[in-house]
């Protein structure tokens, strides 16, 4: 089981339209001796950059491929930085501060990206952008396990397993589940492959991922497909209302020019216009 990835941080180059993109003159100022910035507005951690925290692996919202962090998030955050006329720096962190909002209450980022579910128990913590993506738990199991539904795996005595701190975790233990944690997406899929578990319960685009490799497909299945209501959001500090502002423009304007439709076929599958417009829960 992969855990080290998460229980570390590390500072990763997004493969962004806005790498090539410096600060204008006359639409930013630094703070005296501190290397921020504040850019249209909108205050920065780093100079010349838009922080993003995620948690990696979470493919197709976040992931590194060819040693580049790339993913539907990632694209989406890139429009954010290219309004700014910054570039995108994403640190990976334990997903556990996504809760908390530690890292963004302590200046090391400015935004966190991590296919993160809106809930009103984070909203305590931290500020959501406007809904991106709507989002359904699936189960996926083992074509060998002779397991058909949610139901069938507490019926049948078998492994089901889950990334830990998320809401399909939370989601499962509410129904009387003691699920295997799992620190990463990749994790989760390992534990599925290995035996440790014979069914794991986890956000329906990352398995619509893991499917598109033959291997995968050939060996799993979807049993279950679980509308929790779920909707995902990007979080920013608690008052942080102008890169608010600017990230639900960004979001708004992908939606209006086909920016979204494209990078949702892109990343994640063919489209379906019912996540475009997603209302607030």
């Amino acid at each position: 089981m992969k855990t080290l990835l998460g229980r570390r941080t590390r500072l990763l180059a997004a493969t962004t339209a806005t790498a090539g993109l410096v600060l204008v003159a006359g639409c930013s100022s630094s703070d005296s001796g501190s290397g921020k910035t504040t850019v249209k507005g909108v205050h920065l951690v780093k100079g010349g950059q838009l922080t993003t925290c995620t948690h990696l692996p979470y493919p197709p919202f976040q992931s590194e491929i060819n040693g580049k962090v790339q993913g539907f998030d990632v694209s989406l955050i890139d429009l954010v930085a290219k309004d700014l006329g910054v570039k995108q720096q994403i640190l990976d962190t334990p997903f556990e501060n996504f809760k908390t909002g530690a890292f963004l209450n302590s200046g090391q980022c400015d935004l966190a990206a991590a296919g993160m579910t809106i809930t009103a128990e984070r909203k305590k913590n931290v500020d959501f952008s406007d809904p991106y993506f709507d989002a359904t738990q699936a189960v996926l199991v083992d074509k060998k396990s002779g397991v058909n539904s949610l139901a069938d795996v507490k019926a049948k005595g078998k492994k089901l397993g889950a990334q830990a701190q998320t809401t399909g975790e939370d989601y499962v233990k509410s129904k009387g589940y003691d699920p295997i944690s799992f620190e990463s997406s990749d994790a989760v899929l390992n534990g599925l492959r290995t035996g440790q578990v014979q069914a794991v319960v986890i956000d329906y685009p990352v398995v619509q991922g893991w499917l598109k490799d033959k291997a995968n497909a050939d060996a799993f299945k979807v049993v279950d497909n679980l509308k929790t209501g779920e909707q995902y959001g990007f979080t920013v500090k608690k008052g942080n209302t102008a890169l608010l502002a600017a990230v639900n423009k960004a979001i708004k304007d992908a939606k209006a020019d086909g920016t979204y439709k494209k990078l949702y076929e892109k990343w994640i599958g063919p489209y379906d216009a019912s996540v475009a417009s997603p209302a607030a829960s």
